[in-house]
């Protein structure tokens, strides 16, 4: 074998082993990325079954069950158009409550009972007022858009004829 069909073959060997690290990198970051959904996608049926990822939007209003005595508990995540319960066990944020935002990271069950149920694996609670992850705010904010435009509108104020404006406040007598 010739010195240049040696090089040749050395190169082609480390591109072979280069090539194939690089299959087995990109087949692990897939089966290790998290997507995240909103609870509209999830009932769309665009969310996987069985795998894990995030599930993100505000804990509903009167909707956490806790059992007395254990870390078991189930509450209900909405994008204020659809909604999903979530069942968690274990300690959660101290941030975490009714009305505020929330991303759980878990997997999703069939339906039960006609309701989608998510096996929450960690609850990350809304740390800051101001902060919001991007996909979060902007589906909360598209949904609760079209949910307010769906509702009647009421005057503040007494006088039906005049316009109601949204710096205006309710007197009290």
């Amino acid at each position: 074998m010739t010195p240049r069909r040696r090089r040749m073959m050395f190169v082609a060997l480390i591109l072979l082993a280069v090539s194939g690290a690089a299959a087995l990198a990109l087949t692990a970051f897939k089966q290790n990325i998290l997507y995240y959904y909103d609870p509209s996608a999830v009932m769309a049926g665009k969310a996987p079954i069985g795998r894990s990822f995030r599930l993100g939007g505000m804990v509903e209003n009167g909707s956490v069950q806790r059992e007395p005595g254990k870390l078991d508990m189930q509450f209900d995540v909405t994008d204020y158009a659809q909604e999903i319960t979530v069942r968690y066990s274990g300690v959660l944020p101290d941030l975490f409550r009714e009305g505020q935002g929330v991303i759980v990271r878990g997997k999703l069950l069939n339906a039960v009972n006609g309701k989608q149920q998510f096996i929450a694996e960690e609850v990350l609670a809304k740390h800051d007022e101001n902060y919001m992850p991007p996909e979060v705010a902007a589906s909360l904010k598209k949904n609760h858009d079209a949910r307010r435009a769906m509702q009647p509108t009421q005057a503040l104020n007494a006088n039906p004829t005049a316009p109601a404006t949204s710096n205006q406040v309710a007197s009290v007598p």
